[in-house]
């Protein structure tokens, strides 16, 4: 039987590798989580390296404010 669009998407989700910058837990350092291959890419140019820290700085923003979700604009232009 053939996967779904959502099935298929799911499993692929499931396959990346998603880590924080850093490689620690995202709730000792408060960075967001991201595919590894996104990571990397964002810390390879200067452009990347400043969206990873705005991106990071509302993620700590949120944890402050007691919320596990932060809108930090990564995952913008993704099918959600």
């Amino acid at each position: 039987m053939a996967l779904k669009e959502s099935q298929r998407s799911l499993r692929k989700w499931t396959k990346q590798k998603w880590t924080t910058a850093s490689g620690k837990k995202s709730s000792e350092t408060g960075e967001v989580y991201a595919p590894k291959k996104t990571i990397e890419k964002l810390k390879s140019t200067p452009s990347g390296r400043k969206k990873l820290a705005a991106a990071n700085k509302k993620k700590r923003a949120a944890t402050k404010k007691g919320k596990q979700h932060a809108k930090h604009g990564l995952h913008k232009g993704k099918k959600r």
